[in-house]
């Protein structure tokens, strides 16, 4: 771990006394001033010469502000006409100074750095946030904390995934709706999608790997594919009940038709992701977790598809299956 401040450059800083500057009729305007005047100079005006402008800048001469000893023998006027030695008014120490100065928004920054190892990158920030907390909450004022580099980017990253899993699912929404003629049916298959949030914790949960990018490409992903299992289904179903078939018979006949399409079709996903899953070849940290989020939460809307979208379909459509069990 490192920080800006880390490497610095040695400087004399002159700490000035208050109390005793107060007691000679100085301000700390004042010292600084004449320090500033005797050392760097001030411009006193300008010569126009030719068109030209140049800087007529006041102060010491070299050999009177080469040596530390000089600078403390720089008079300084009080009010009263006496000449004040820095001296007696400030002391003049060694330190060191950053090499530069860094500045965000107008506001002076300083960085601390760090590489993690062995662990994901949320949880170090968590922990550090958390360490920080009592720290943060006693900064004076004008003082923050901030963290930023990679964990600045990911939270970019993750608001710009939300975004694309928002169109992909409206997208999705809106070409199911076209293909049923009807808002209500393409509602019941994305009940899917959020089925899909169970079979992708139980894959990270096994796996052990962490909530990253890779994750939330696949889910992105899983938008597209998790519907697929019920748009077979339903389809099926309207179409045995435009031949006629009772509802109660056309929602059953349908989900025992397309149980086996439903299972190759999501078999043949789920184990060809599987290789993609258990690689440890280079660029494995970026295809593995997607692989087990994808196959993951495939594999738990497939399952649950078969139970979940038949009983979201009948309460939509008000078929009743105890009426008919009555009847009997």
């Amino acid at each position: 771990m490192t920080h800006s401040l880390a490497e610095g450059k040695p400087e004399y800083r002159i700490l000035v006394d208050r109390e005793r500057a107060s007691r000679l009729g100085l301000s700390v305007g004042q010292v600084a001033g004449t320090v500033q005047t005797a050392t760097k100079g001030r411009v006193a005006t300008r010569l126009r010469q030719s068109g030209e402008e140049v800087d007529i800048r006041v102060r010491f001469q070299e050999k009177d502000r080469q040596t530390v000893d000089d600078i403390r023998s720089i008079p300084i006027k009080n009010p009263a006409g006496q000449n004040v030695l820095l001296t007696q008014v400030a002391d003049i120490r060694l330190g060191t100074g950053p090499i530069q100065i860094s500045r965000e928004n107008q506001m002076r920054r300083i960085s601390v750095m760090a590489n993690i190892a062995g662990r994901d990158l949320g949880s170090v920030v968590r922990d550090v946030q958390k360490r920080l907390g009592r720290v943060q909450r006693e900064l004076p004022p004008g003082y923050t904390l901030e963290f930023g580099g990679e964990f600045k980017e990911m939270q970019e990253a993750f608001l710009i995934i939300a975004g694309a899993f928002a169109l992909a699912t409206l997208l999705v929404y809106m070409v199911m709706a076209s293909q049923f003629e009807s808002f209500l049916h393409p509602f019941v298959i994305m009940f899917t999608i959020p089925l899909a949030a169970i079979g992708i914790a139980a894959g990270l949960l096994i796996s052990g790997k962490p909530v990253s990018l890779a994750i939330l490409i696949g889910v992105v992903i899983l938008a597209g594919i998790a519907v697929n299992n019920g748009i077979v289904m339903i389809d099926y179903i309207n179409q045995l009940r435009r031949k006629g078939l009772d509802p109660r018979e056309a929602i059953v006949e349908g989900s025992v038709t397309r149980l086996r399409p439903v299972l190759i079709t999501a078999l043949t996903t789920i184990l060809g992701m599987m290789p993609m899953a258990f690689s440890t070849s280079a660029g494995a940290e970026l295809r593995s977790p997607l692989a087990v989020a994808v196959a993951g939460g495939l594999t738990a809307t497939t399952l649950l598809t078969l139970f979940v979208v038949p009983i979201i379909y009948s309460l939509v459509n008000k078929v009743r299956f105890a009426e008919a069990k009555a009847g009997r």
